[in-house]
């Protein structure tokens, strides 16, 4: 049996639209917390979200069918997802629940689950939830209805402990630094963080509304943060997404680097300071050519997975790995962190700056990316456009074209209703009409 409600993140659609209803949200939090309930004293669960409106609504459901099963939920308010993730763990509760669809806009929404070692759920306990939906709940007895609260230190110990990241040798003092929010999670911890480390600070994406997060703003839309960096003559920009889980680094010249150049940085400075356990780099079948090849250069290995950081950190896990991420922010140092954390990624970064003096601009290009073309198609959910036949002979057909000179890749997104048409090649005009075709044909399929 495969899961049906869960994607490759958690749960996850438009909001007060199945499945991101009030309904299903209640009834998600008795399964799951049916699913967690241990044979002790106390049952506790932390719940942090975002800055969707829509957030107040699905808190409020998933704390009413925690609570039926017994559960004593603590309301962390907003703060990023590797917080929950932290104070999860360190909380000893059963589990963490976070409310965020991460990227996408306020219109969405979405609810990720963390075990109580910090981690995200495995795909087996996520079926095995699904299971205990479809039948009938086993509700506690009155006497023993769980308890909720919130509680105003969340935010204060995940901001304590990621400073406790950056090495305590060297500070940001004169360095000045945009920090983009992307009205989301982190939009009071990151400059806060930021500043009592020594740096200037220059927020945007730090006044949300429940509407505007993710709004032309944050680390898939950098632009704003670019503009932001050329004009105060920032050293650095840090854009962050919804959730605060992805990063993307704007040098000073207003240029922006991504995912994959960050862990080609980290990757390599670690592996020369002995810190990059089995001398291995975890990441996924999305990250370029050109960090393969500037790995292999240094000696590094690299270990491709499927889409999505959940799988990236169960590779890590499994070989024991203690660094991985994914071209789009998603950076993971288990050595801190249990899932990708873009504000403890982005102190790796300016700690490089301080030790080695070099600017942004040096650190942010370790490797030519070989050109790279990312395309999406929004089709009908009901009708799967990869199993056309006009769409699979465009697809044989690139990789014919493909074959010895650059690589394919075409997935369903996990998360929204797209097909990503993805071509790595050294000729652009090559890649630009293959990638070209394929749209055309799925375009027309939906």
């Amino acid at each position: 049996m495969t899961r049906t409600l869960f994607g490759t993140d958690g749960v996850r659609g438009r909001a007060n639209t199945y499945p991101m209803t009030a309904e299903v949200a209640m009834r998600l939090g008795a399964a799951v917390g049916r699913y967690f309930r241990r044979d002790k004293d106390e049952h506790r669960v932390v719940i942090g979200k975002d800055t969707r409106r829509s957030g107040y609504m699905l808190e409020n459901a998933l704390t009413a069918g925690l609570t039926s099963t017994g559960m004593n939920v603590f309301l962390l308010g907003p703060v990023p997802t590797p917080a929950v993730g932290l104070l999860t763990h360190s909380m000893r509760a059963d589990l963490g629940v976070m409310i965020s669809a991460s990227h996408n806009e306020h219109q969405d929404n979405g609810i990720k689950f963390f075990g109580p070692d910090g981690f995200k759920l495995s795909d087996e306990a996520e079926l095995e939830i699904e299971n205990l939906l479809r039948g009938e709940l086993d509700l506690c007895q009155p006497e023993n209805i769980g308890r909720a609260k919130r509680i105003e230190d969340g935010l204060w110990r995940y901001v304590e402990y990621a400073k406790t990241t950056f090495p305590f040798r060297g500070r940001l003092s004169g360095l000045k630094v945009v920090i983009d929010c992307a009205h989301g999670a982190a939009y009071k911890a990151a400059p806060d963080i930021l500043w009592e480390l020594g740096a200037e600070v220059i927020p945007i994406g730090v006044s949300p509304n429940g509407f505007n997060i993710n709004a032309d703003c944050g680390s898939t839309k950098p632009d704003l943060a670019a503009r932001t960096v050329l004009e105060h003559g920032a050293d650095l920009g840090i854009c962050l997404d919804g959730d605060a889980d992805r990063i993307m680094i704007i040098d000073e010249n207003g240029v922006v680097a991504d995912g994959d150049q960050l862990m080609g940085l980290i990757a390599s400075r670690w592996a020369r300071e002995g810190r990059l356990i089995g001398n291995t780099l975890v990441t996924t079948v999305m990250s370029n050519l050109g960090l393969e090849r500037y790995l292999s250069s240094q000696n590094i290995k690299m270990r491709r997975t499927g889409v999505g950081d959940r799988y990236v950190v169960e590779a890590m896990r499994a070989g024991g790995f203690n660094l991985g991420g994914e071209q789009s922010g998603h950076i993971v140092m288990t050595d801190f962190v249990t899932t990708g954390d873009g504000l403890i990624a982005g102190l790796q970064f300016l700690a490089a700056m301080v030790e080695s003096g070099e600017k942004a601009s040096t650190l942010s290009n370790v490797f030519s990316p070989v050109p790279q073309l990312l395309q999406n198609v929004r089709y009908d959910p009901t009708v799967d456009p990869l199993r056309n036949d006009k769409v699979i002979k465009a697809i044989s057909q690139a990789e014919g074209r493909l074959k010895g000179k650059g690589r394919l890749l075409i997935r369903k997104s996990g998360t929204e209703p797209l097909v990503r048409v993805m071509a790595e090649c050294e000729d652009e005009a090559v890649l630009n009409s293959t990638v070209g075709d394929i749209v055309r044909a799925v375009e027309k399929a939906v």
